[in-house]
This record gives C-alpha cells, structure tokens and sequence, in this order.
C-alpha cells in the first residue's frame, strides 16, 4: 500500500514513516498541510493518505473534500487528536473513508490500514454509535421533512382511511374522547390510530402531525362521516 503522511508534526512524521516503512507499506510522500497533500495526491496517486486536520494554511478537512473530488478512489483516513464530534461529522460528509485518533496504538494503526485494504471502514473505538446516532438523527429529520413537504394525496397513501379520519378531527380541534364518540370507537382506539399515524408519517409527536395538517389545510376539510 503505497501511503502519503499528511502532518505538520515532524517527530511524528518520522516514527509514522519507520512503522508503516517496518510493515511493508511504502511512504511515497510527506506534506506539512493540506495544499501539499493534494499536490502530492495529484502527483503519486497514492493508494491512501493519511491525513491530520490541524495545519498551517490549508486544513485536512478541506484537503479531503477536494482530493475526493478530485481522485475519489483514493483513500484518505483522518489521523488526529481531535475526537471533536464536528470534525468527524465533517470528515465523513467530505468522503474520508476513516477517523482514527492519535492515541492509538501502532499496532492498532498497522491493523485499521490492514482492514481498510480489505474494503472496512477504520474507525477508532467509540467513534461508531457517535456516527451511528448522528446518521439516525439525520434520517429523521430528512424523514419528517419529506413528511412536512408531501401533498394531500401522498398523505392519504401514507394513512388508512381510519387513521386519515383522526388526523382530520384531531386538526379540527376535537379531543380524543370527542373523536371516539363521533367515529363510535373507544378513546383508546383513537389514540392507537393516532400513534400509528404518527409512526407513519416519520413525525415524532402529536404537535408535528397537527403542523402536518394544518399546512394541508386539513382543518378547513369538511368532517367525515360517521
């Protein structure tokens, strides 16, 4: 694997070379910020880089985003102190394919590389339910989005009729106690459709689907019928 070492610390420069160098992977190149690193990049083509955020002048956060746009099949694995949860975030939505922490070990170094040749991502311990959770929230939110922006139809496709006919009373202001005697069900049934409604909808509470439908204007719609 031949590797560039993108760090402005020449002590750790030099005893990252002599690992990886002990190893069997070949160093080809060695940058102090991230303009050199994409210069090297373009240059060698190496199968991966190493890459420190912290540096002078051009940062490794921005280095990522344009080597991965401009040679994304090459590797870049985020090397740094910085267990930040903004930089990791960034790091991933800039295409790094890794984010180990310094405080690692040179052996677990050896074996993340080892394990990114064979197409795993290399993370350091405790990272993963960090990206695990802020993708979770990020689906979420693009879910309810999706939710916020659908039309009169598609809402009615997302719901049963039954459902559809809570929404529409719950909008109109009734109480579910009021909605059940108006629809001959129990209170409960009405709350049970109401959850399902919101379960459906990707919404996470009452006061967002009523949102929902009052920017559908479900609260002008002539009542259902019993």
């Amino acid at each position: 694997m031949r590797v560039i070492l993108a760090d402005d610390h020449r002590l750790l420069i030099e005893g990252l070379s002599n690992l990886l160098n002990a190893h069997g992977f070949e160093v080809i190149g060695i940058a102090k910020n991230g303009a050199e690193a994409i210069q090297l990049t373009q240059k060698f083509q190496p199968d991966v880089i190493l890459m420190d955020i912290m540096m002078p002048g051009h940062d490794g956060l921005s280095a990522t985003r344009l080597i991965k746009e401009q040679c994304p099949e090459v590797k870049v694995v985020i090397l740094s102190t910085s267990d930040d949860d903004h930089d990791l975030f960034e790091a991933v939505k800039f295409g790094a394919d890794g984010y180990l922490l310094k405080s690692m070990t040179g052996e677990e170094l050896i074996g993340a590389l080892n394990d990114l040749e064979h197409g795993e991502t290399p993370l350091s311990p405790g990272l993963t339910p960090r990206l695990l959770s802020e993708f979770s929230k990020l689906s979420k939110a693009k879910d309810a989005y999706q939710a916020d922006e659908c039309t009169h139809h598609q809402l009615m496709e997302k719901l049963t009729d039954r459902q559809f006919e809570v929404l529409q009373l719950v909008a109109k202001g009734m109480t579910y106690k009021e909605i059940g005697k108006h629809l001959a069900i129990s209170e409960r049934t009405v709350r049970f459709h109401m959850s399902e409604a919101i379960q459906r909808l990707h919404l996470q509470n009452r006061n967002q689907v009523l949102s929902l439908a009052e920017k559908l204007g479900l609260n002008t719609l002539n009542s259902p019928e019993t």
